[in-house]
């Protein structure tokens, strides 16, 4: 008898320089663990030295101008990726279910902790794939992708949570959420 491991979601946030990684850094990422009911198991968080060679994008660069106490916040007891990435990845390994990644938007947090892990710790925990909350939001809103923005989500899906650019906080606050809409999902709100 085969004995499978329950699913656990990490909700991971990440904040970086420009739009892709490699000419751009990963500034920092944080990951919370949770159980489809909302229970939070555990969090990983790291603050990244920037890559050699790598240069802030312009647009992101101004973005950043208008947000300068989250721009502090990931500054401070930078790592390098190496180690943050090897950190990352035997957190995930002791967690006591299957990790499946979560984000808002999956596209762009997933390409950065996939190319990061790849480069610096040689593998993912996550294969290929994650879940997008925003497709999901969709799903169960039966709407069109352009009015599935945070904006337009029901209040009920989220928690008094704050959404600081900190990656850590925003994870948390994408976690809950993506709890509130999993019970919806399952019938069970």
């Amino acid at each position: 008898m085969t004995i499978t491991k329950p699913e656990i979601y990490i909700s991971t946030d990440v904040e970086t320089d420009g739009p892709i990684p490699g000419p751009h850094s990963m500034l920092s990422f944080g990951c919370a663990a949770y159980w489809p009911d909302k229970t939070l198991v555990s969090t990983y968080s790291a603050n990244l030295e920037r890559l050699p060679g790598a240069q802030g994008h312009p647009k992101t660069m101004a973005w950043w101008e208008t947000q300068k106490p989250a721009w502090e916040a990931h500054r401070k007891d930078c790592v390098n990726p190496e180690q943050a990435m090897r950190g990352c990845l035997q957190w995930l390994k002791a967690l006591p279910g299957i990790p499946v990644f979560v984000a808002f938007p999956v596209t762009f947090d997933f390409m950065f902790m996939q190319w990061y892990f790849f480069r610096f710790a040689g593998t993912s925990p996550f294969a290929h794939a994650g879940i997008d909350m925003r497709t999901l939001a969709m799903a169960l809103l039966n709407t069109d992708w352009t009015h599935t923005t945070k904006n337009e989500l029901p209040a009920e899906w989220f928690d008094p949570l704050p959404h600081t650019h900190v990656a850590l906080e925003d994870a948390l606050e994408q976690g809950a959420m993506f709890c509130n809409m999993l019970a919806q999902l399952r019938g069970k709100k």
